[in-house]
């Protein structure tokens, strides 16, 4: 098997990868769209293609859903659960012993540096680890009705499982919803993001390298429009998870409303971190670095707004500036400290945000603009940016930019600080570095958010239950919340 420095070696000399999945995965095999029609899949270090994949439609995911539906009803509702788990570890297992080019594929899909794809392959193991584990402890309760009576309750696997997958996260959010599903004892039927296709197709492939039964686990690429959308309507699917923007979230609803689909939405973000004058400044500058520059900002729970008490404000944001000037860009195959934007799209997005606040007559702290990698003089780059204190209502502090620009607000204490970061139309996470232990936990209390960090951006795993309020969505993922996602409870009374 080749080194993670020959995976990366050859793909930067060729600028492919060698035998990547140009099908769907449905019934166990790949197989090509029914309309014979492909598309490209760009690298967005180079802003160019690097692959075809199939662009699938109805047909397509009529067909994934009819495969879905055998396998859950003639096999996997029915296996038992310790060999469920069984099924997933040696997923686990053999996702580790792929890895490496696992890391390739998504750096030269995504972008990301590679170090980062890195991480996201060992947390996609990680996950199906988990919920390996979890397969034979998902047990029910008993009622005390009396001597008269038994009570108890069943967690029944809810049937076919939808996964929506975005594009900045494509292994470990597929991963975070695919293994839940497969331990509640559903079959799934995947559609990843048109920019991001090939993890989630290689991720099915391994599953039934590890014993999965055929049309367990499902894989139609394609667009949101053609592919998608009739996946989110379709009258066979039992639950939809979908991560991905507020409008297309809301299109999800509307059409599972039709099928009265269950459905858990994970959105949007435009997270606080909130930085108290008490805090150990140089965690605190590291967590605010990582927040937001990690995947180029294009992350639900990036830390998108500073707020900054203000007697450290000054220097701290000089501080930050001083770093993000120095962050090493380029293609992810080189792992630098930033890589570029997904699209072409996306950087016009991010352009376009921080050319209005220029308009507006908005500091600009540092960064700022379009860029290319300096090596080759291509692909989707905005620089790290930091923008100047803006008021609560600013387009910087309320929309989601998704894009490596932090906005700054300045809080006068922590109950100033805890109305600025409550203050939005997302609650997806928040985070919150001070010495003062209890103050942290009292904030924690009161922030509006399906997560709050303390002291480390980005802490916890798999184990903790994550997902928003407000606008970010509903519902829950990960940790064993995430597994009940999957799950319908049966409640039985019997006269004895």
């Amino acid at each position: 098997m080749k080194t993670q420095k020959q995976f990366i070696d050859d793909a930067l000399s060729s600028g492919t990868i060698p035998g990547l999945p140009q099908g769907h995965f449905i019934d166990g095999a790949y197989s090509v769209a029914a309309s014979g029609r492909v598309m490209q899949s760009l690298d967005p270090g180079r802003a160019e293609a690097f692959a075809e994949f199939a662009r699938g439609d109805a047909a397509d995911v009529d067909a994934a859903v009819a495969s879905a539906r055998r396998a859950f009803e003639t096999v996997w509702r029915d296996t038992p659960a310790a060999e469920r788990g069984r099924i997933l570890y040696r997923a686990a297992e053999l996702i580790r012993e792929n890895a490496a080019g696992l890391a390739v594929i998504e750096c030269l899909d995504s972008g990301k540096p590679i170090g980062e794809a890195q991480g996201d392959v060992q947390g996609a193991a990680r996950a199906f680890e988990y919920y390996g584990g979890a397969c034979d402890k998902l047990q029910g309760d008993t009622f005390p009705l009396g001597p008269a009576y038994l009570g108890y309750s069943l967690h029944e696997p809810v049937g076919v499982a939808a996964q929506i997958i975005p594009w900045n996260f494509p292994i470990s959010t597929a991963a975070r919803g695919i293994a839940p599903a497969l331990a509640a004892g559903c079959a799934v039927v995947a559609k990843p993001a048109e920019q991001t296709p090939f993890t989630a197709l290689r991720l099915a492939e391994i599953l039934t390298q590890a014993g999965l039964p055929a049309g367990v686990c499902n894989v139609v690429t394609g667009t949101g429009a053609e592919a998608g959308a009739p996946l989110a309507a379709h009258g066979g699917v039992d639950h939809i998870t979908f991560t991905g923007s507020v409008a297309s979230g809301t299109a999800v609803m509307k059409a599972a409303a039709d099928n009265v689909t269950r459905v858990v939405l994970e959105l949007g973000g435009k997270s606080p971190v909130v930085v108290l004058g008490d805090c150990d400044r140089e965690a605190a500058l590291g967590g605010v670095m990582g927040a937001i520059f990690e995947n180029a900002g294009q992350i639900c729970s990036a830390g998108s707004r500073l707020i900054v008490e203000r007697s450290l404000h000054d220097s701290f944001v000089e501080e930050l500036c001083r770093r993000a000037e120095k962050l090493t860009l380029g293609h992810g195959l080189r792992n630098p400290q930033l890589g570029p934007v997904n699209s072409a799209e996306q950087l016009a997005r991010i352009s376009g945000f921080v050319g209005r606040a220029r308009e507006r007559g908005v500091e600009v702290a540092t960064g700022g603009a379009e860029t290319v990698d300096p090596e080759t003089g291509k692909g989707w780059f905005f620089q790290p940016t930091i923008v100047g204190a803006r008021d609560p209502d600013d387009e910087l502090v309320q929309e989601e930019i998704f894009g490596p620009v932090l906005t700054v607000q300045i809080a006068e204490d922590a109950d100033h600080a805890l109305d600025l970061a409550n203050n939005s139309q997302y609650a997806l996470v928040a985070g919150v570095y001070t010495a003062n232990f209890a103050l942290a936990h009292r904030m924690a209390r009161r922030l509006d958010a399906g997560q709050v960090y303390i002291n480390e951006y980005f802490a916890g795993g798999i184990e903790v239950p994550f997902g928003g309020n407000k606008k970010s969505g509903f519902g829950r993922e990960k940790g064993l919340e995430g597994l009940l996602s999957y799950c319908r409870t049966k409640g039985v009374a019997a006269r004895i």
